[in-house]
């Protein structure tokens, strides 16, 4: 007999009910396969349940089954399910003859619904069914529906007092759910099945000692009707990628299907031994063979019309001769129904005599096996008991090892638990004391953010009088932070930047640029004249001018810059960018640089803007030292540091890059998408002054190139290439403005009267970001 299924095993105790959901696919074979080596032990009984489909749903559903107490190793008709129609039997047989061969017991279980999930989940509901096995989908699906997934829905719908496993084709388990309490009721079936299994074991225990008077002794039994000694399947506790991961495409990975299968198991193959041919010949007929009936259906076969031994078989010529001889004599001296008297006579007598000769050869071969047995027992008792004392020898050892362990474990753990109490009475008074720290320093930030005197406080009824309630007549521009509003306060011209509610990073950007802005001032930096923290908004100096973007494109039709413009220009962007730089105590990173950014007053005076990205980086790091400062990658398309956006390292040249797009489009006046590439092919093909800006008409041609080649330098992909801005590009840059001052514009085209004309508004105070 198999021991019962342990912890190492998936199996279950032998008194739970186990179904198996059949099909005529290969999942349902393996199925019962794994449920067999990993959960069944010899004598258990297995449910099997089909599901057969309505045709319509017009017929209510019934969930009857065609027959209910149906056992393979009963004693039923040859076929054991001559009730089923003959494609259910064709269905059932090969597993019944596979559980037939592990010496498993299988009931039969038809359902008819025109829901399979429905109906196995009501079954399990009704029945009480504790382990469910099931095959996994292939790919027409479980059951012949190709429409969903039958495993998944099941292992979904099932009750939570259900383990269900779903086993893949290559015999591993797919997917499972376990039980999280137990039944709610005990089935009959449980102790019709533990029922038979105690009666099936006697049966066997009684037919081993003492075998009945049609049994067939003197024959040795099939290999595959032996009982099994320690066969039974260990299951590893491993993990397979085929079973616990899955591809790319979210598919489990595919695996080739294993050569073991039951299929093999033909309802017309004859399963009695070659030796004995011709009850073969009586089971051809399509009656169950007698291996399918087990053990004790051997035993109860008659086999006293078969001469049994070779003894027998010498006795019978002479015995049959004899009988002639006697027959002839009466003959000649009695009358013949006299002779067939006799003959009568005589041949009951040698069919006793038969009778008693088969009877003592079986209890002869029965008394030797007997002997046999008993002396196996004598020897295996005398294995048992001198084990059960080195056993018992080990174990008492064992138990003096583990008193001792155990009072060393206690006292370890009374000097743990003293220890953990004080641990937590010092955590509990740290706890407090940063409690009490942080409520103090939440008061001294509060009063020192109520007390902050390094920016004008603005009201929002002041901001909203000036702007006339945000009235859109005086809006002028839109940004991912928020609108601007041109409005006047104290008497002066201001754009006023307002929080939008959704903006992402507002409440971030709106405190840096006020710590920067509040702390910092530069010629070349925009002027913070108060805020609103409350209602985020920014007070600045309106620049009448725009951004050097709508200068550069020429938007609202206005003049385009003088190249002694834009070389002041570019001189003063990089004098600003310097002082952001050596700020102290730490540098400052503008993360944001770009011509949006860059705002010119009403005498085209360059300030740098929006500095609500700015971040401070440690003041040793230069261009050999590597101490960057880890931050998620912030800023706009085709102006951000690639190192910078490849690995988030920042660091003071990231700006150098940007600064480089600017002075190209300063040349150029075009779009910064690809930029760098048309520039430095233009120069290789001595094509660079069709690159320049066509509206200026007299650029220095050398200067311009240049300025050109420094700024492809300061846009090199790797930041250790780049050029440093206080010792290589502000001396070239400063070179360039005084060129400019030296040749003066004959001809101005921007005066500062007429400037506040073509101002557009202020956009680029509205951070806008791509």
């Amino acid at each position: 007999m198999r021991p019962p299924p342990t912890a190492g095993n998936h199996g279950p105790p032998l008194n739970k009910l186990i179904a198996v959901a059949i099909d005529k696919d290969r999942g349902s074979q393996v199925a019962l396969k794994w449920a067999i080596d990993n959960l069944l032990a010899r004598g258990q009984t297995v449910i099997l349940i089909h599901v057969k489909v309505k045709p319509s749903a017009s017929q209510p559903p019934s969930h009857t089954t065609s027959r209910l107490n149906q056992m393979s190793d009963a004693s039923t008709d040859g076929s054991g399910m001559s009730e089923l129609d003959p494609q259910l039997k064709e269905l059932f047989l090969p597993f019944r003859v596979f559980c037939t061969r592990k010496d498993i017991q299988c009931y039969d279980v038809v359902l008819e619904d025109v829901d399979v999930v429905k109906a196995i989940v009501e079954y399990v509901n009704r029945t009480a069914i504790e382990v469910l096995i099931l095959g996994a989908a292939a790919k027409g699906g479980l059951l012949r529906f190709k429409v969903k997934d039958i495993p998944g829905n099941v292992v979904k719908g099932v009750p939570d007092f259900c383990t269900v496993y779903v086993i893949s084709k290559n015999g591993k388990i797919s997917a499972t759910r376990s039980a999280s309490r137990l039944a709610p009721f005990i089935h009959p079936l449980r102790h019709q099945f533990m029922q038979q299994g105690n009666a099936k074991s006697n049966t066997t225990e009684d037919s081993l000692n003492t075998p009945s008077r049609g049994s067939l002794s003197g024959i040795p039994k099939p290999v595959s009707d032996l009982p099994m000694s320690n066969l039974q399947s260990d299951t590893l506790n491993m993990k397979s990628p085929f079973t616990h991961r899955k591809g790319p495409n979210g598919k489990p990975y595919e695996i080739s299907q294993p050569d073991t299968d039951i299929s093999f198991v033909s309802s017309g193959r004859p399963s009695i031994d070659n030796m004995f041919p011709s009850f073969a010949d009586n089971y051809d007929s399509g009656a169950t063979p007698p291996r399918l009936s087990g053990f004790s259906d051997f035993e109860a076969q008659n086999f006293e019309p078969i001469p049994l031994g070779r003894r027998s078989l010498d006795i019978m010529p002479s015995e049959l001769s004899f009988l002639s001889m006697e027959g002839d004599r009466a003959s000649f001296s009695s009358t013949p129904d006299d002779v067939a008297a006799e003959m009568r006579r005589l041949k009951l007598e040698l069919k006793q005599t038969m009778e008693m000769y088969s009877t003592a050869c079986k209890e002869a071969l029965t008394a030797q096996q007997k002997a046999m047995e008993l002396q196996r027992w004598k020897t295996e008792e005398q294995r048992r008991l001198e084990e059960a004392r080195f056993a018992e020898e080990a174990a008492l050892a064992l138990a003096e090892k583990e008193k001792a362990k155990s009072r060393a474990a206690l006292e370890h753990a009374e000097a743990a638990q003293r220890l953990a109490e004080l641990e937590a009475q010092k955590r509990i008074n740290a706890e407090m004391k940063a409690l009490k720290e942080a409520e103090e320093r939440n008061k001294v930030l509060n009063k020192l953010s109520n007390s902050d005197f390094r920016y004008r406080r603005y009201t929002i009824e002041e901001i909203e009088t000036a702007t006339d309630y945000f009235a859109q007549a005086n809006k002028i521009g839109e940004g991912g932070y928020g609108p601007v509003y041109k409005c006047y306060m104290d008497h002066t011209p201001v754009a006023v930047k307002v929080l939008r509610p959704d903006a992402a990073h507002g409440r971030q950007q709106f405190q840096q640029e006020v710590e920067v802005l509040s702390c910092i001032r530069h010629p070349n930096m925009v002027l913070l004249l108060g805020a609103c923290p409350e209602y985020g908004c920014l007070v600045y100096e309106f620049m009448s001018n725009g951004s050097l973007e709508d200068r550069l494109f020429q938007r609202g039709k206005t003049p385009p810059l003088s190249w002694q413009q834009r070389f002041r220009i570019a001189a003063e962007i990089g004098a600003g960018l310097l002082f952001l730089h050596q700020s102290k105590p730490e540098p400052i990173v503008h993360r944001d640089l770009k011509p949006a950014n860059i705002l010119l007053d009403r005498n085209f005076v360059s300030k740098i803007s929006d500095v609500g990205l700015a971040r401070l980086v440690p003041p040793s790091v230069a261009d050999c030292v590597t101490q960057y400062r880890m931050t998620s990658t912030a800023g706009t398309f085709c102006y951000i540091d690639p190192e910078y956006q490849q690995t988030g390292m920042l660091g003071i040249k990231s700006d150098v890059y940007s600064l480089g797009i600017i002075f190209l489009q300063i040349l150029t006046a075009k779009p910064p998408m690809g930029l760098t590439h048309h520039v430095e092919r233009a120069i290789e093909k001595g094509t660079f002054n069709e690159m320049l800006d066509s509206s200026v008409p007299d650029w220095p041609l050398d200067e311009a190139l240049n300025l050109a080649k420094l700024s492809l330098k300061c846009s090199e992909l790797r930041r250790k290439d780049r050029p440093d801005l206080s010792k290589v590009i502000m001396p070239e840059l400063e070179r360039l403005r005084t060129l400019g001052e030296e040749n003066p514009c004959q001809s101005p085209l921007y005066s500062s009267g007429s400037s506040s004309n073509h101002s557009q508004a202020f956009v680029s105070q509205a951070s806008q970001h791509e």
